[in-house]
């Protein structure tokens, strides 16, 4: 088992090696004669002669380099090495073996994503594990346990493939088909429309209100049959009548077995808080209460309803904050009109921006109702990266590990054709994304606090393999594309610059000026070392 700091040698080491054996490679197949093939800087821990060339393992492994002879204008050759250097040769040749260190890096993603995607691998079904009240699907009656296995013609066999079915379909009825206790029935839904924006592109999806797993947690209004049986806000249920309750699917699906007026004994989970000296903290509780089966499915049936519009959390400073929103007030209404659950405030939310909106909720003084507008509120991400959104403030409860609900898996089998399809389609898509985020930091529009180093890649790294060996595959594989995207960059001492320059002399028919490429490589040194600093410096005030 490798420690963190050997996933992060292994990381850097093979997208290094990667990238010199381009230049390597495509140098010999040229005819220039190779000093030295390195991985790392510094002094030489490991290493061997073969040929005409010396291979090594130098100390620092944060690059790597490819020493070819004739590469410096004033360097001296003997008369057999003369028409073997880089320089001499011709700039067609120097373009070839320039760019060939950016393409493996950007060409070895390919095989990466290939060897992720072949095979059997376990994803989400399309289980519908939740149903979120007032939403698209449950007006047209899908409920937990559902399994939808087409949407508008198009098999879907995971929850991804569902959820990418609706790209640009919504506002429109869409027939989806689905399973339901063996038989299958097509209901239309017309989905909602969301816009899922970032600070580089906006994606506009239908969105139906299901979710693969839903943990049946309780919202008890005051003076309900839930309140007066001691049942509380925010309680997980686990049992009813000894039978477990996994998921909102599996709760529907008890206490349909049961008539209105039958007693239930429910077995629910608490966080209960406790002071210990100055600091507030929470204790596990299992409680049992006794209530009459009530009219309705699902929670209604315990007298309560979802905990989805329950605030469980403000945000410090946030617009929520600021006009008294409080943990455990309840969201009534929007702009008049009802709210049935979270995700429906958020969907609205998200397409008014900073539109001013009235806001009704329900606390402990009664209802109140308020004309509020979304402000950016700086947050950071759990790697320490800032980002400004325009946000109310508020949060629906956040699940421990323990009350956490597995999801439903099917296994899907990808043939080798396939599997390199989709790798080969999915390099593209994000080497179009780098490009995005370069152009975005270099108008302003992405935080240059965005940018990492050395610290924040041991991180990733560390983070990645304990995710598993297929997360750490497709981290090697964005970082290998993304130093193929930074090496074209046209910057002095980057393999971008020498590209420019074979092409300048392919074209000009003349090199560019040696005191031009001595200031230019000047530039670029100071350049990339601040760039450098600017990294280091982001990680170390990151944490």
């Amino acid at each position: 088992m490798l420690h963190n700091s050997g996933y992060f040698v292994l990381l850097l080491g093979v997208l290094v090696t990667v990238h010199e054996f381009g230049h390597f490679i495509v140098a010999k197949a040229c005819g220039v004669k190779v000093l030295k093939f390195s991985i790392g800087f510094g002094p030489k821990l490991i290493g061997f002669t073969k040929g005409e060339t010396e291979y090594q393992i130098a100390l620092l492994p944060l690059g790597g380099y490819v020493k070819m002879a004739g590469d410096l204008p004033h360097e001296e050759l003997s008369p057999e090495e003369a028409s073997r250097g880089f320089l001499a040769q011709p700039p067609w040749k120097r373009a070839l073996i320039v760019i060939a260190g950016p393409a493996f890096n950007l060409l070895f993603p390919i095989l990466v994503y290939f060897f992720v995607f072949v095979g059997p691998h376990q994803a989400t079904s399309t289980l519908v594990g939740g149903v979120e009240p007032g939403m698209p699907a449950a007006m047209a009656g899908i409920r937990p346990g559902d399994r939808v296995t087409s949407v508008d013609g198009e098999q879907v066999r995971t929850f991804d493939d569902m959820r990418d079915a609706f790209i640009g379909r919504f506002e429109r009825p869409i027939p989806i088909t689905l399973e339901r206790d063996g038989q299958s029935r097509v209901v239309q839904v017309t989905p909602q429309k969301n816009s899922e924006s970032t600070a580089l592109e906006s994606v506009d999806r239908g969105i139906i209100g299901v979710a693969p797993a839903k943990t049946p947690l309780l919202g008890v209004p005051a003076g309900s049959a839930a309140a007066q049986a001691g049942l509380r806000t925010f309680d997980r249920i686990i049992a009813i009548n000894g039978e477990g309750v996994q998921d909102e699917a599996a709760l529907y699906r008890v206490l349909d077995k049961h008539p209105v007026g039958d007693p239930l004994k429910v077995v629910v989970r608490r966080l209960s808080p406790v002071m210990a000296g100055a600091v507030m903290g929470r204790v596990t509780q299992v409680v049992e209460v006794a209530v009459p089966r009530q009219p309705g499915d699902g929670p209604a049936a315990l007298g309560a309803e979802a905990a989805d519009l329950y605030v469980a959390s403000v945000a410090p400073g946030s617009v929520a904050a600021k006009a008294g929103l409080a943990t455990g007030d309840r969201l009534v209404s929007m702009d008049g009109q009802p709210l049935n659950s979270f995700m429906a405030l958020a969907v609205r939310l998200n397409g008014l921006k900073e539109t001013p909106f009235t806001l009704t909720w329900r606390g402990a003084d009664g209802e109140q109702t308020q004309t509020l507008a979304q402000a950016p509120l700086a947050v950071e991400d759990e790697l320490g990266r800032p980002s400004k959104v325009p946000v109310l403030g508020v949060r629906n409860w956040a699940l421990s590990a323990a009350d956490a609900t597995p999801v439903d898996e099917v296994t899907v089998h990808m043939g080798a054709g396939a599997a390199l399809k989709e790798a080969v389609l999915i390099v593209p898509r994000i080497v179009v994304q780098m490009v995005k985020v370069l152009y975005g930091l270099a108008t302003f529009q992405v935080s240059s606090r965005t940018i990492g180093g050395p610290i924040m890649m041991y991180q990733l790294a560390a983070k990645s393999a304990e995710q598993g060996l297929d997360s750490f595959l497709n981290l090697m594989a964005i970082i290998s594309i993304n130093l193929g995207v930074m090496n074209l960059l046209p910057i002095p001492v980057l393999d971008g610059f020498h590209l420019l320059s074979a092409v300048w002399e392919g074209i000009r028919r003349r090199p560019i000026p040696i005191r031009v490429r001595e200031v230019a490589n000047v530039v670029g040194l100071a350049l990339l070392i601040l760039l450098m600093l600017l990294a280091v410096t982001n990680d170390v005030t990151r944490h």
